[in-house]
């Protein structure tokens, strides 16, 4: 049976699966789990992570203010469910003026890797391109080099070194809200000279034909790194966001053994399809239990709210497995 390789959880935020549902996801019935105003002044609350810390939970938070301006935030929470979160924004601590300037900041993901806690989000410097800080804390927070050129989103690092190596999952991006997007893997020795850069999957089929882009940071299990990550179908009225799944191998992560042809969420709640963006689900963190294979998933919906939902890891494995396309390498696309 599949298994979660890593720490257990046994606080981990959970509802059992509901009497009848046949789904490898169900939602948490209190959804949204963090309103929109929980801050004095915000407007908006999502695309957030979420780590175990020092019992509880802490995490960072893409708080967007009532001016619309992107920030984000720290926070801890005793289970989960209920947040506390710093009404004012992470200042970075940062030795380099160029780099440390300050445009906006949103989607973040952390991540612990031996020591330390890392935090990376999309960073505005001449365009989008992906931040990266360490903390120990939740309290401080100290900025690294940015890890790529602008344009690039939805930085991922996986949770620990591979063959002595860092990796990090993102999707090189435009200026704009980009109409297109392919994920890569990138390798880097010291977490600031990246290269080595992998292709590892294009978007296909409907709900994830536009565009796609890795999710929380991959999970280790005994068949393979388990991906979540969002995909975009460009509809008559928009873009609408989805997530499924996919298993890469442990060793080298570019070659997808399987990938989900169905999703395994879309925007179906009021507050998934209503909201600043209607009809997103737009995952970010998981906190897993390795003792009972529990897998608990934060994900903005409606770029708007917080909302978090349940799976157990066997199914899910067995689902993607199950329900898999066929995994092929299309031709590289002219310019």
């Amino acid at each position: 049976m599949p298994t979660i390789i890593g720490q257990n959880l046994p606080n981990i935020p959970w509802e059992d699966k509901p009497a009848g549902c046949n789904k490898v996801l169900w939602r948490y019935s209190g959804n949204p789990v963090i309103p929109r105003d929980l801050l004095p002044d915000s407007n908006s609350i999502f695309n957030s992570a979420v780590v175990p810390f020092k019992g509880g939970f802490a995490g960072v938070f893409r708080c967007d203010n009532t001016g619309r301006y992107m920030r984000i935030h720290a926070g801890f929470s005793d289970d989960g469910i209920h947040w506390n979160i710093n009404p004012k924004p992470i200042k970075m601590i940062c030795d380099d003026p160029d780099v440390g300037e300050f445009v906006y900041a949103y989607d973040p993901r952390v991540v612990w890797i031996e020591d330390r806690y890392y935090v990376i989000w999309c960073n505005g410097y001449h365009g989008p391109t992906i931040g990266l800080a360490y903390t120990f804390d939740f309290e401080k927070f100290y900025q690294l080099e940015n890890a790529f050129l602008p344009y690039n989103r939805n930085g991922v690092l996986f949770p620990r070194k591979i063959n002595g190596e860092y990796y990090m999952l993102s999707r090189p991006s435009d200026t704009g809200h980009t109409a297109f997007g392919d994920i890569f893997v990138s390798r880097s020795k010291d977490l600031t000279y990246w290269g080595k850069h992998r292709h590892i999957m294009e978007p296909a089929g409907s709900w994830q034909s536009r565009k796609i882009g890795p999710g929380p940071a991959p999970i280790e299990t005994t068949e393979g790194w388990l991906l979540i990550y969002h995909g975009v179908l460009q509809s008559c009225n928009g873009f609408v966001y989805h997530a499924g799944a996919a298993l890469l191998d442990i060793n080298e992560p570019w070659k997808v053994l399987y990938r989900t042809d169905p999703y395994i969420i879309s925007p179906q709640e009021i507050y998934e399809c209503v909201g600043d963006v209607p009809n997103v689900v737009f995952p970010c963190a998981t906190l897993t239990d390795a003792a009972t294979g529990r897998i608990a998933m934060y994900y903005g919906a409606a770029d708007t709210v917080t909302g978090l939902a349940f799976m157990q890891v066997d199914e899910l494995i067995d689902f993607i497995k199950n329900n898999s396309m066929k995994i092929e390498k299309r031709p590289q696309r002219a310019t």
